[in-house]
């Protein structure tokens, strides 16, 4: 019961939900979806009799040393939206995940974390804090957009007990995901002299990660995250990590310094605070680092720990994440900091005071992914298929830490992160030889329902299954029905109904989407709101490797073969902060290869040509003909190469279809 040029997919596209959510906002009023049945309400009953209401330490930790409470006009960017959020259980969600649904309805305003320490949260999926230094402050994390980002500066600087006249001097960012940057340009905006600092490698990890399966991911995140259903009891209810997201742009600002480049550690004094760094790569992002500040006793973990379990694999896609490596470097910060903390603050949800109290709630998260990894292997090693691990891992889970709130699958869960590993160490395949070459999706659904008896029959059957709650089964089955013919109407409406019921029975916020959004689908067809937008400020910082990269990925391979070998250099001209850049583009094959040369070699064309243009082209704000004509850029050769290359060039699907569409 625990635990996206171009549709640029920075950190997570998943994130980028929020640039479309002004679009959805009146689309999800005449959806709600249909009630929970018997069994759906029995099942959260049974639940709820499990889990320990009584332990009201977390609402007491959200709600301690709280400043200044948020007016109307500043909280109503989400928590308006949320206003339904009561004391009262509803029959259509998971007790336990309403439970962390009212947690997050708790962070609303200024907070005090410890002497020189301050918190804003409520107003995005992160926290962000302020940290006091000789001169000015030092703001940790600067949430999703600038408009969140300037908004909570202001307020910060109007209610802070201390240092009220004091510039922001500099800015961290704990890892490379956007709710952690994405502010930035709001930070920078003002105070023009803030000093940024980033996690080592950082920038990379930025505008590279989830670029070249960014349209798939981006589709897949409008339904991990809800992002065309409505806020309500048989919508969305929470984000697991807080209620949501800001509104507003995602920007960048690129970090003077980059930290632990060298190794491990690192000790950094800034604006006259000594802050220890600790790298921490590889564990909840591919760039992240935690920071101890000895003089306050205070230990930040930035995404490594918060009130519930993180996710091991994001279900909207992205590479697996190493859950060993997350425990071990857990285990670093007790064994480091755990003698003299005596504060824990985070990326999300609320500080932990007290030495004990944090050295107990670091060990329970330590040993929470140590866990899933060991025995997610455990059970691999005994001859456990990935299909079944899920299930499985449950019975592994010692009692006291399924009792406890914090250790909770509400972004991620027991059953997906086990897949996870598995699939990290052994990959999607089972060995079962019936798995390693099945049929093509819909052929297989044709093969399933005629051997079942035919559609028809299927349905009957399963209704009676669905009339006993047998929801998994039933959604298996008629998932077979609607995929080999998609107009059969009976199924879609079944097969809605079950995804509703496992939707309203889930702990995980993001199976809770993932359910309610395929009925959505299913009822009324793909919605406007999911995630597509492209943020220019990120761009600009990705490297043109990169972007070649991804063209790669978008060549029509049988087109490009029918063209032969065309050859290309791309000259992009110094700046102040960057050298000259050649990079030779080479169509072969069918396939786009690209590599940095120290100088231009023999090709069919040289163009010559501003990064920044560059960047325009491929968000479509303008072309190279018009870069050529008002003598922007420059080109030799083949005038034509770079124009048969584009020509490859195929244009994804924004809203390709997920469940069977009519």
């Amino acid at each position: 019961m625990k635990k996206s040029i171009i549709a640029l997919s920075i950190m997570t596209l998943s994130l980028n939900a929020v640039a479309s959510q002004h679009e959805h906002d009146h689309l999800t009023v005449d959806y709600h979806g249909k009630a929970a049945t018997p069994a759906t309400i029995a099942h959260n009953i049974a639940v709820a009799k499990d889990l320990n209401f009584k332990d009201k330490d977390a609402f007491e930790r959200f709600s301690k040393n709280q400043i200044a409470e948020f007016d109307q006009a500043t909280a109503a960017i989400l928590r308006a939206e949320f206003s339904f959020i009561s004391e009262q259980f509803p029959d259509s969600v998971n007790p336990s995940l309403y439970r962390q649904a009212q947690l997050n309805m708790v962070p609303n305003g200024l907070y005090k974390v410890t002497d020189g320490i301050y918190q804003i949260r409520g107003t995005d999926l992160s926290n962000m804090t302020l940290i006091r230094g000789e001169t000015g402050w030092i703001v940790y994390d600067v949430l999703l957009t600038k408009e969140a980002a300037e908004q909570s500066i202001k307020f910060a600087l109007e209610h802070l007990p201390e240092g009220n006249d004091l510039p922001i001097v500099a800015m961290i960012y704990s890892h490379s995901h956007a709710d952690h940057f994405g502010g930035a340009r709001g930070v920078q905006n003002l105070f023009p002299d803030v000093k940024v600092y980033g996690s080592n490698n950082i920038t990379t990890e930025v505008v590279d990660e989830n670029v070249l399966a960014g349209n798939a991911m981006s589709r897949r995140a409008g339904y991990q995250y809800g992002a065309t259903l409505g806020k309500h009891d048989h919508g969305i209810v929470d984000a697991a990590l807080a209620k949501g997201l800001s509104k507003g742009e995602i920007t960048y600002v690129k970090p003077d310094y980059e930290l632990n480049q060298q190794g491990k550690w690192e000790t950094l004094t800034i604006d006259g605070l000594e802050m220890v760094f600790m790298d921490a790569s590889g564990t909840e992002a591919a760039s992240e680092m935690v920071t101890y500040i000895p003089s306050m006793k205070a230990l930040w973990s930035g995404e490594l720990t918060y009130d519930g379990m993180h996710n091991i694999y994001t279900l909207r896609g992205a590479k697996v994440r190493d859950a060993l490596k997350w425990s071990k470097d857990i285990n670093q910060m007790v064994n480091a900091f755990g003698q003299d903390v005596e504060v824990l603050f985070a990326s999300h949800s609320a500080p932990v005071w007290g030495n004990s109290e944090v050295n107990q709630y670091l060990k329970m998260q330590r040993d929470n992914y140590g866990l899933v990894h060991n025995q997610s292997l455990r059970l691999a090693n005994q001859g456990v298929v990935i299909q079944d691990i899920g299930d499985a891992i449950m019975d592994t889970i010692p009692q006291q830490v399924k009792d406890t709130w914090y250790t909770n699958g509400y972004h991620g869960t027991y059953s997906h992160n086990a897949k996870a590993v598995y699939n990290m160490y052994l990959g999607y395949f089972d060995m079962n030889p019936a798995n390693l070459n099945p049929l093509p999706t819909q052929q297989e659904a044709t093969k399933f329902v005629e051997y079942m008896g035919g559609a028809e029959n299927v349905v009957k059957k399963a209704k009676t299954d669905f009339a006993q709650g047998d929801y998994r089964f039933v959604a298996t089955a008629l998932n077979k029905v609607v995929m080999a013919d998609p107009s059969n109407e009976n199924a879609r409406d079944l097969l809605a109904d079950t995804y509703e019921q496992l939707g309203y029975q889930a702990e995980g916020a993001g199976w809770r989407n993932i359910y309610l959004t395929g009925a959505q689908e299913l009822r009324v067809g793909i919605q406007p709101g999911a995630p597509k937008s492209a943020s220019a400020d990120v761009l600009s910082e990705m490297d043109m490797t990169t972007l070649f990269d991804f063209l790669a990925v978008k060549v029509d391979s049988i087109a490009a073969d029918k063209l032969g070998n065309i050859s290309l250099n791309v000259v992009t001209k110094a700046t102040n902060t960057t050298p000259e850049t050649t990079v030779f583009v080479e169509l072969s094959h069918g396939n786009l290869n690209n590599i940095v040369v120290e100088k231009a070699k023999t090709a069919d064309a040289t163009l010559t040509v501003d990064k920044d243009d560059i960047v325009k082209v491929l968000l479509g704000k303008t072309s190279l003909k018009q870069l050529l004509e008002q003598g922007k850029a420059s080109m030799t050769g083949d005038q034509q190469a770079f124009g048969k290359i584009a020509s490859t060039l195929v244009q994804f699907d924004e809203s390709f279809a997920i469940v069977p569409l009519k």
